[in-house]
């Protein structure tokens, strides 16, 4: 009885695992992926949206330090908004609206993104702005003119030139003011280290436009200073910082001059008290501060909610993805296995049943089912055989053997007397007894791989001008005509330099007894007067062999069981007129021990004619 398949080992179960395992994997892997992604997609969205409100800020307050109010903004801000897809809003401190992107019904979001105050901005967008809060291109009163604005610039052709004749290359920068100046490779304005020919102090000389505003922002800064100290108004002069690409203006000390020193606390309060007063300078001149509103409001990071809600929909989402990769599972593994099964079902009957299954499906396991079915006919087919043979065996043997104890019995009890006439009689039964004997040991042999060939070139017309005179008295006896013919091959030469008659490989003594079984064969089944030929020929690269008979011919069903054993064209033949039948089957294993294959043609009442291909070793 066989043992039945462990549950962890049946292929139905481990098909399942397997889906199962995949289905996990997979589950996980995108919910992974897709949170990495969405991650990832939020974040660089975030980041672009900061850039774009920094961007949208910067726009503004240039817009408010170079106007003096915000009448003319509205475009600027349909720009901005058609350019980024946001809403954007600017409105007055006390939420008077100044200019909007959207409809003035629209709700404006609950609070403000930020302020838009070019002389108090918190922002990076402009060098400069991080230093004192204003924006550097509110520059108010020190814009030039263009007469001046030309002269500035020429200047600074002539400072570039010198600069380049002493090495140092840069180039020509405006400032918002309209001022030019020098910038080097590293971004520095007027270069770190000024060349001694070029330092004539010329370009960076105040303009009277700026000397003017300089003295109104001393004046404007006197008031704050008297607050520190009665003597700081004659301690210090304001100036422009032209070393920065800003309207960077501070105090100069002329302790020099007066011989008096300042403390830092003291010059900590007059730079904020010339801040204070560049303020109150620019202040009309830009435009005034104002609330900006954006459609997204603020940046904050934003976040997954996973709530119960949302955990039980991925819960419920993983589990139909389970669900269904088992149930798809199931159904496939099922259809899978069921012809297996079916297959091993079959295969664990009684060998003598021969059970066959159905063939449902054209995949592996069709042509798995197919080979079986196949496998069972041929041992169908072979198990018919062997008995066929053993009873055909048992005739064989048994008919001989038959006559020649019933002879020997009579002879022995005196009832005839051992002339030669009866020893001949006996003689013959012996030698067909010895003749079926070798025949089945030849069958042995080669079915067991042990048959020995003892080869040596041989010349194929030798070989049948040898058959053809070991057969000739029998060919005689018999009535039949016997014939040979072989054609030479046009331009081909043998081994020994002759003529060109092809060479074989081979042992002679099997070859002649297989051309031999197959002249007995056409001897016994051509008629008086028939004519049987043995031709041979070389074609490409092999020897064939041909016998031809006009005998009785064999019928089209009968011709795939001419090479089996035993097997008789004429089932009511005896032995003496039919042979053993392994003649036919022995041609065979001999031919195949030699590399070569036996075919035959036949037709009813016409003849027959048996054809040998073997390597050509010439």
């Amino acid at each position: 009885m066989t043992r039945p398949i462990p549950l962890r080992k049946r292929l139905l179960v481990r098909l399942l695992i397997t889906s199962v395992l995949i289905a996990i994997c997979s589950v996980a892997a995108t919910a992974w992926l897709a949170v990495e992604t969405t991650t990832r997609a939020i974040q660089e969205e975030q980041g672009q949206v900061l850039t774009e409100d920094m961007d949208i800020l910067r726009q503004l307050s240039g817009y408010a330090a170079t106007h003096r109010d915000w009448s003319g903004v509205g475009k600027t801000v349909r720009a901005l908004s058609d350019r980024t897809g946001r809403r954007i809003a600017l409105t007055a401190p006390d939420r008077t609206p100044i200019a909007d992107s959207e409809t003035r019904d629209t709700a404006l979001p609950p609070r403000a993104a930020a302020a838009v105050d070019p002389l108090h901005t918190d922002t990076f967008t402009e060098p400069g702005a991080q230093r004192t809060g204003i924006d550097p291109r509110a520059v108010g009163p020190f814009r030039l003119p263009r007469a001046e604005r030309e002269r500035v610039r020429l200047l600074a052709e002539k400072r570039r030139a010198c600069f380049s004749i002493n090495g140092v290359e840069t180039t020509i920068t405006q400032m918002a003011s309209g001022r030019s100046v020098l910038v080097d490779e590293d971004g520095t304005v007027d270069g770190g280290q000024v060349p001694t020919p070029c330092a004539d102090g010329v370009l960076n000389t105040p303009t009277a436009t700026e000397e003017k505003a300089l003295a109104e922002l001393n004046t404007y800064a006197g008031d704050c200073l008297k607050g520190v100290g009665g003597k700081f108004p004659s301690l210090f002069a304001a100036t422009v910082d032209f070393t920065d690409r800003s309207m960077l203006t501070r105090y100069l000390g002329r302790k020099a001059e007066t011989g008096i020193d300042t403390t830092r606390d003291q010059d900590k309060k007059a730079q904020e008290c010339v801040e204070r007063a560049r303020r109150q300078q620019l202040e009309p001149y830009v435009a005034p501060a104002a609330e900006l509103f954006l459609g997204r409001g603020d940046s904050a990071v934003p976040h997954f909610d996973m709530s119960a809600a949302n955990k039980a929909k991925v819960t419920g989402v993983a589990g139909l993805v389970l669900a269904l990769t088992v149930a798809v599972t199931v159904l496939v593994a099922t259809r899978l296995v069921r012809p297996l099964r079916a297959l091993t079902h079959a295969a664990q009957q009684p060998p003598e049943q021969h059970v066959r299954v159905p063939v449902t499906t054209q995949d592996e396991t069709g042509i798995l089912a197919v080979a079986f079915n196949d496998l069972a006919d041929r041992r169908e087919r072979m198990e018919a055989q062997r008995k066929a043979m053993v009873a055909d065996i048992a005739h064989e043997l048994r008919t001989p053997l038959t006559n020649i104890r019933g002879w020997l019995e009579v002879t022995r009890d005196g009832v005839v007397d051992p002339d030669p006439e009866l020893l001949a009689s006996l003689h013959d039964e012996a030698v067909v007894l010895q003749r079926v004997i070798d025949d089945l040991q030849d069958l042995a042999a080669a079915d067991a791989g042990t048959l020995r060939l003892h080869r040596e070139p041989v010349r194929a017309d030798e070989l049948l001008e040898q058959v053809v005179a070991a057969h000739r008295v029998a060919a005689e006896g018999a009535g039949v005509r016997l014939h040979m013919s072989v054609a030479a091959s046009q331009g081909s030469h043998g081994s020994d330099g002759s003529d060109g008659t092809a060479w074989l490989d081979a042992d002679p003594v099997r070859m002649r007894q297989a051309l031999g079984n197959l002249v007995s064969n056409a001897i016994r089944h051509t008629p008086a007067d028939g004519t049987i030929t043995l031709s041979c020929r070389r074609q490409d690269d092999e020897v064939v062999f041909e016998v031809a008979d006009t005998g009785s011919g064999i019928a089209p069903e009968d011709l795939p069981s001419v090479f089996e054993r035993f097997w008789r064209a004429e089932k009511s033949r005896s032995r003496r007129t039919g042979g053993s039948g392994l003649g036919l089957s022995i041609v065979r294993q001999l031919v195949t021990a030699h590399g070569g294959t036996v075919t035959v043609t036949s037709e009813l009442g016409t003849g027959s004619v048996f054809t040998l291909r073997l390597p050509d070793a010439g």
